[in-house]
């Protein structure tokens, strides 16, 4: 009995444990945005609202965000990375890399991730239907509902799935930090600017912040499951396409190209 418990303790701490801790999370942020989203629809968080969204604007005009006029620029700059034709051209790079890298499992697990993540915001901003801000001129050019924020949801599906792609495949750690918190920073800085040009109300941001990191949460498990099975390529797997020369090889011919 003992060295049964042993050997499982063993097996949490190799394996599971980061499996464990990624569901956590997940639950975490769904209940998350499950209060925000009961809140929203009850008119619970209006005033909150309102005054964050006052906080950034110049008391005595508000159609003039605070900080200098370039800050606003920069704030649309932001905004772009975030938008789904950037987010798509992205997306469709790294897709078209790990294809040719002989990853094609690990390709289509992106585009079911991040055009998951699409068709999941379209649905949620259906289903609530909440209206984008009045208080404050638009900064940017709107034509979806408002809540949640696509911008932050689908940054936070693209980039996090991305980073952690570009993380699993470094040997250092501080590389794989250095990865993820960039990912995680560039998710922060798009929402906020959503935010600071005035097109959404901050729980617009932080549900989308809490659905997009859960849904990429979810996807990744969903890999790292498949990938047990066989059907997602390991790290260090692939032939790395014809006519490629120069290459280490590994095992069975196949140059050493990391995976998801």
């Amino acid at each position: 009995m003992r060295s049964t418990i042993e050997a499982l303790l063993a097996r949490i701490g190799r394996h599971e444990l980061p499996v464990l801790l990624t569901v956590l999370v997940v639950a975490a942020l769904l209940l998350g945005f499950v209060e925000l989203a009961g809140a929203v629809l009850e008119g619970e968080i209006t005033a909150f609202d309102r005054s964050l969204l006052l906080l950034l604007r110049n008391p005595a005009d508000v159609s003039d965000p605070i900080g200098p006029g370039w800050l606003e620029n920069a704030a649309r700059d932001i905004t772009a990375l975030g938008s789904t034709v950037n987010l798509t051209l992205l997306v469709l790079a790294a897709v078209g890399y790990l294809a040719l890298t002989a990853k094609r499992a690990a390709a289509v697990m992106v585009l079911v991730s991040v055009g998951g993540g699409m068709i999941l915001s379209t649905l949620l901003k259906m289903g609530f239907g909440r209206p984008r801000p009045d208080l404050v001129p638009h900064g940017d050019v709107v034509y979806t509902a408002s809540f949640p924020s696509g911008h932050a949801m689908l940054s936070a599906v693209a980039f996090l799935t991305l980073g952690a792609l570009m993380a699993r495949v470094q040997p250092r750690r501080r590389v794989k930090a250095y990865i993820l918190l960039s990912a995680v920073l560039l998710t922060v800085l798009v929402g906020c600017s959503r935010v600071y040009l005035g097109v959404h109300w901050p729980t617009d941001v932080l549900a989308g912040w809490c659905v997009g990191a859960a849904w990429s949460a979810i996807c990744w498990l969903a890999a790292l499951w498949l990938q047990r099975r066989g059907v997602v390529e390991k790290e260090g797997t692939g032939n790395g396409g014809e006519g490629d020369t120069g290459g280490q090889r590994g095992q069975g011919g196949g140059d050493c190209v990391p995976s998801a």
